[in-house]
């Protein structure tokens, strides 16, 4: 398993400000916002009323009715709420989703660059992580055509997540549409659906029935230490996934699944503060990085990154951004963090303050006139 290499860059960054040294943050992908009002009501309330006990393992009834609500009025799709099963956070969902499909040697499509983790996913469950290039050129769009070159008699499944980390892409319904015709089950992950600022995002269930979401409230409602997640899977992967939650993780933490339906039905005012606030920085940072030299041939309109190519300084992202974290004060996600085709690239997370990414900004252009320099 290969370490999550921004995390590297965090905790080097977390050693410094223990010395006393001032860093600012644009490497980590967690929103800066408390969580919102109503479900901090909620968790308090839960916890005054005794929710402390175990759950159903399939999560809540009452939470997945309220899931099943939010994807029928978004997206205009009729789930059963027996097909959503509640985690603790998205990466649970994503293990026993994995576990679900994959013996050893079976084969899962993925882009590159894409979420760092997938891949280790993919192998902790015996499977091969087989990488489908994507350039900025093309917006970093995956492509039917581009996937179905790789499909195999191994192929048991294809990854999307739009809008993307590291990219910040959100693949058009167009594109969607003739990948969901493939033949190749489709899990899409939704975690950054909600956070988007130009158009808007379409869910996989829009074009097929037979494909598993993923997602969860760690991104939108800015409840990354809730640890609340989800799935939705057709109705014959159900009891499976129902008996390895059961072995598991018995189910997730049963008062903060009461706020994730205060989330879901009383948080929309906060949510939309929020997706407004991350617009303005994005405009903000793509301008900056810009102006300082680096390409952004596709501007990300969705979750909150700007992948930003380097190529320029560093073919070497890795060093690159530790040369960043100690000479300038600044940490970022090297690019290589999420795959071959990402190396020479730098991700930027705008989840901070707009004085805070200006700082950071700020110290960068003077560590790029002192290397020029130098």
């Amino acid at each position: 398993m290969t370490p999550f290499l921004v995390m590297d860059v965090l905790e080097r960054a977390h050693a410094m400000e223990r010395q006393g040294i001032d860093v600012v943050h644009l490497e980590v992908g967690e929103p800066d916002f408390d969580i919102p009002g109503p479900v901090r009501e909620a968790v308090a309330a839960a916890l005054a009323e005794g929710h402390t006990h175990y759950t159903h393992s399939l999560g809540d009834f009452e939470l997945r009715e309220a899931i099943a609500e939010h994807y029928a009025d978004r997206y205009g799709v009729s789930v059963d709420p027996e097909r959503i099963v509640v985690s603790s956070g998205t990466s649970p969902a994503m293990m026993l989703v994995f576990s679900l499909l994959l013996e050893a040697g079976d084969e899962v499509i993925i882009s590159d660059p894409g979420y760092a983790c997938y891949p280790n996913f993919i192998r902790f469950a015996g499977g091969v992580p087989v990488p489908v290039p994507i350039c900025e050129e093309d917006g970093f769009q995956l492509s039917a055509e581009m996937v179905a070159r790789r499909i195999t008699s191994r192929t048991r499944a294809l990854v999307i997540n739009s809008p993307s980390n590291p990219t910040g892409t959100v693949l058009s319904g167009e594109r969607m549409e003739e990948i969901a015709q493939l033949g190749v089950r489709v899990i899409s992950d939704e975690i950054y659906h909600g956070l988007v600022y130009v158009g808007r995002e379409r869910s996989i269930l829009e074009f097929t029935d037979d494909a598993i979401v993923l997602n969860g409230f760690s991104k939108l409602y800015a409840m990354t230490g809730l640890r609340l997640g989800y799935l939705i899977a057709p109705q014959k992967f159900i009891r499976p996934i129902q008996k390895m939650q059961q072995n598991l993780f018995i189910c997730a933490n049963s008062a903060v699944q009461r706020a994730g339906i205060a989330a879901l039905r009383d948080a929309g005012e906060d949510v939309e503060r929020m997706r407004r606030t991350y617009d303005e920085r994005r405009r903000y940072m793509v301008r900056r990085l810009r102006k300082l030299g680096f390409g952004i041939a596709a501007e990300p309109t969705g979750a909150f990154y700007v992948f930003a190519n380097a190529r320029h300084i560093s073919a070497d992202s890795y060093s690159l951004a530790f040369e960043i974290l100690e000479r300038a004060r600044v940490g970022v996600a090297p690019g290589i963090d999420f795959g071959a085709e990402g190396e020479g690239y730098l991700r930027f997370s705008y989840a901070n303050s707009i004085e805070r990414i200006a700082e950071g900004l700020d110290r960068i252009e003077e560590y790029l006139v002192d290397r020029e320099r130098r």
